[in-house]
């Protein structure tokens, strides 16, 4: 389908989608580039890409596709970097989890002929790095593209191509909508899970080896706090009012949970744990 793909970023989300494109067959040749030079040397060892490159010119100079999985905070020095070393008719595209801001400014930065793509794979773990990537991370996902009255109409139909062959379902949604709508289903939790771990953790200095006693229920809660703590404090930042927004309706809802508690509203609280779990099946 390409000739030639440059991912900026081979961690989780670069490496897996080169890999799928590979085992896909959509793509000819992938040239990775990264600040992390032993992770750089690992994903060519792993064999995710087939060329590293010692900069971003020499990793985007022959691309036809330029996929940036670089932390959110980052993504816009990096695509400012790549730019003047862009061929004519090339399209970049991003894995970013916020898009607002980013598309924003990617967009202007794009040299006559170069086209941005916004875009946000709805897929992850909790580990990073070449070695944790994998061709099907991305199968029966869903991918969210963010164009906007900028954005060309051939280069967002390739893009599109690219996920479906990685075995993503696409969606279209503007950028602000994606930005409200991921810090309610994705940025709340993992601040939830946050907090809850620094909550328990307190707990324990009152209550000796308490954590020795999580099980479950505490390991499935909180297995998102394992993941990259400077991505997510980026993504913190970069989403920050839509975030707020979502933390304000979550305290008043715990707050009506914990007074509830505290006046022993049993009838309340059975029908609050009831309509939380008939909208929870009815999602998952």
């Amino acid at each position: 389908m390409i000739k030639t793909l440059a991912v900026i970023g081979v961690g989780l989300i670069g490496g897996s989608f080169s890999r799928a494109l590979k085992a896909a067959g959509a793509v000819q040749r992938v040239i990775g580039f990264d600040l992390d030079s032993e992770n750089l040397t690992e994903a060519l060892q792993l064999g995710v890409v087939d060329e590293i490159a010692a900069d971003y010119a020499s990793a985007v100079s022959s691309a036809d596709l330029v996929f940036l999985a670089v932390p959110v905070r980052a993504m816009t020095a990096a695509v400012a970097a790549c730019a003047p070393y862009l061929p004519a008719g090339c399209v970049v595209t991003d894995g970013g989890s916020v898009k607002e801001e980013l598309v924003a400014a990617c967009e202007p930065l794009m040299p006559e002929g170069c086209h941005f793509v916004g875009g946000h794979p709805i897929a992850g773990t909790e580990h990073s790095g070449a070695k944790a990537s994998f061709a099907t991370l991305f199968q029966g996902r869903r991918c969210i593209l963010t164009p906007t009255s900028r954005t060309d109409q051939q280069a967002l139909e390739l893009v599109q191509r690219l996920w479906e062959a990685a075995g993503s379902r696409v969606e279209c949604m503007e950028p602000l909508t994606h930005d409200r709508v991921f810090a309610a289903v994705s940025h709340l939790p993992h601040m939830v899970a946050y907090a809850l771990v620094h909550a328990v953790d307190r707990s324990a200095e009152e209550e000796e080896n308490i954590l020795a006693f999580s099980a479950g229920g505490f390991r499935d809660f909180t297995r998102i706090a394992s993941s990259d703590p400077s991505m997510w404090r980026d993504i913190a930042l970069m989403n920050r009012l839509p975030l707020l927004a979502v933390l304000d309706r979550y305290q008043q809802e715990f707050a009506a949970l914990k007074e509830k508690v505290a006046v022993g509203d049993g009838a309340w609280l059975e029908n609050y744990f009831t309509t939380s779990k008939r909208l929870r099946d009815e999602i998952i």
